[in-house]
């Protein structure tokens, strides 16, 4: 019979290279994780900073859509995305107190494409560089290529709209200015695009929502719609 001394140092001792090695062990699974985790939020940031910037001072996202474009956070006279912001007739940069046929001045003159000519465009005009009012085409893009969900953002009804990169803009729902009254905010949003309708002179095309309900369609020129720009 073989008995082992208690007191005896010397198993303790041989205990120490192991511990040694598991602590080892553990130590470097440890460092291996928060390099994996620094490296992930590095290639987060990165990720953040090719998809967001500014220009002339206003921010823009990049919703990873067909055409590239960016869109701007918030509408033209706002300072963050769930204001308002300021309302335009079509075809004005300025806003007004009475918003009517006899105070328009595109109603009834043949216009063409309005983008990107400061005298006419709302967003060049204000924000001047490469920013514009989208097209009809480009607000389809938006209104087809994202998701829509409808949603309060900081008290503030609207649609969250994410791209296919998973990115996304808040459109508040800031109803519109007909005559001298502000009608139906917090219910429906209305957007300008730079296209006028093709058949007449007295409308444009806009983008259109309420909740559960989407669309690219056309309104006469002397309403007050808000406007959200884009850039390349």
């Amino acid at each position: 019979i073989v008995t082992v001394d208690e007191d005896d140092p010397e198993p303790r001792k041989n205990l120490i290279p192991i511990l040694i090695v598991v602590l080892s062990i553990i130590l470097g699974v440890g460092v291996y994780f928060v390099l994996q985790e620094k490296k992930a939020e590095q290639e987060r940031q990165e990720q953040y900073n090719r998809t967001h910037g500014s220009k002339n001072g206003h921010d823009w996202v990049d919703l990873g859509l067909p055409s590239g474009l960016k869109w701007a956070t918030c509408n033209v006279g706002a300072s963050s995305p769930e204001e308002y912001g300021n309302y335009y007739a079509w075809g004005e940069t300025s806003t007004k107190s009475e918003y009517t046929k006899d105070t328009s001045k595109t109603y009834g003159k043949q216009m063409n494409d309005i983008g990107g000519r400061s005298q006419y465009d709302a967003a060049r005009d204000n924000w001047g560089g490469t920013w514009r009012l989208p097209t009809k085409a480009e607000l389809q893009e938006l209104k087809n290529k994202c998701t829509w969900k409808w949603t309060t953002q900081n008290g503030v009804n609207g649609y969250k709209v994410t791209g296919p990169n998973g990115n996304s803009i808040f459109l508040p729902a800031a109803g519109e200015h007909y005559g001298t009254s502000l009608c139906s905010d917090g219910y429906y949003g209305y957007y300008w695009s730079s296209t006028p309708l093709d058949v007449n002179d007295f409308s444009a095309y806009y983008l259109y929502f309420r909740n559960g309900d989407e669309d690219v369609a056309y309104i006469n020129r002397n309403n007050g719609l808000t406007v959200r720009p884009i850039t390349e």
